[in-house]
């Protein structure tokens, strides 16, 4: 693959660490259990929307853009690093915050809402869940022109085959590293919530030949709308790559388990896992994604989906800075 063809802006120096969890696989009792620190990403707060948005702004700034319109729920990590990236740039942004969970925003409120405010956001529009995010930012981006302004919309999470590519790169960055380390990994466990993250490594993966399985935790969306999601964007970002040999929806794999009752609502796995990488690692977790990944990660290790001799790696897609928001669920 040749990545070098697409505009790139670069927020990270280096390749994000993998480390070993000594002390979490020991408490497990089960496979190894290593990590690759995507939330040690650069912009603000770290978090793996730092990757896809290298591509977009590069894309955006490509196209002359002078404002970028994006969208997510009320704590968003993917509007907080958009910002963060907006700023490095020079641009204005904007945000359409979803109310997924009815009366959730609160201009004053804790993790990313207050770092949306510091980092001095142009416009935040609050909608309420279920509204066609697609249309406001629409909207919003043909006012702007009015204005004699260049607006360019990033969708949720910035999943499509343009932020996609950021996971491709992590998959070849990846791959590297474990040559570079002699180390052998036999699946990569990862959050499946707007698919780029889950579409972009799996895609990332078929093009280096890493024959490394990935197993998605959803956090938003039952299987039959995921799984399909998934593979609609790894089937437009292989072809905006052009490869040869392209995953086939055998090859998305995504647990539903630990969703709970839906998107961003706290689940009791959830906590534990939060609480177990907190006082065996001092990893921070976030409640909303990787939060619930490690859930499905543990029990996947103590239902036996993985074997002892195994090495596993939990991609930490980072998100922490939400987690402040959510005290009362996590220390009630």
């Amino acid at each position: 693959m040749n990545l070098s063809r697409f505009p790139r802006r670069r927020y990270t120096p280096g390749p994000t660490p993998v480390e070993k969890l000594e002390a979490l696989s020991k408490a497990l009792g089960g496979p190894n259990i290593y990590i690759k620190r995507d939330d040690l990403l650069g912009l603000a707060g770290g978090g793996n929307k730092t990757r896809k948005l290298e591509f977009l702004m590069g894309d955006a700034i490509t196209k002359g853009a002078d404002t970028v319109i994006t969208c997510g729920a009320v704590q968003s990590n993917h509007c907080r690093l958009t910002l963060a990236a907006c700023i490095k740039e020079g641009l204005k942004c904007q945000m359409v915050l979803e109310q997924r969970v009815p009366g959730s925003y609160s201009k004053d409120a804790s993790g990313n809402n207050f770092l949306f405010e510091l980092m001095g956001v142009e416009a935040t529009h609050v909608v309420d869940g279920g509204a066609d995010l697609l249309g406001k930012m629409t909207e919003i981006a043909e006012e702007l022109r009015k204005q004699g302004r260049k607006p360019y919309i990033i969708p949720g999470g910035g999943s499509n085959e343009v932020g996609a590519l950021g996971y491709v790169a992590c998959a070849q960055e990846l791959v590297t590293q474990l040559f570079e380390m002699d180390l052998k990994i036999d699946n990569i466990v990862l959050t499946s919530g707007s698919t780029g993250t889950h579409a972009g490594m799996l895609t990332g993966m078929f093009g280096v030949n890493g024959q490394i399985p990935i197993t998605g935790i959803g956090i938003n969306r039952r299987n039959d709308r995921q799984i399909p999601a998934v593979f609609d964007l790894v089937s437009r970002t292989s072809a905006k790559l052009g490869l040869a040999n392209p995953p086939k929806l055998e090859d998305v794999t995504v647990f539903e388990d630990y969703i709970g009752d839906g998107y961003s609502r706290p689940t009791p796995g959830m906590v534990e896992a939060v609480k177990t990488f907190a006082t065996t690692e001092a990893i921070l977790l976030d409640p909303v994604y990787t939060g619930k990944t490690a859930d499905g990660l543990i029990s996947l290790v103590k239902k036996g989906y993985f074997k002892d001799s195994e090495n596993i790696l939990f991609l930490h897609t980072g998100g922490s800075p939400a987690l402040y928001h959510y005290k009362a669920d996590i220390l009630p």
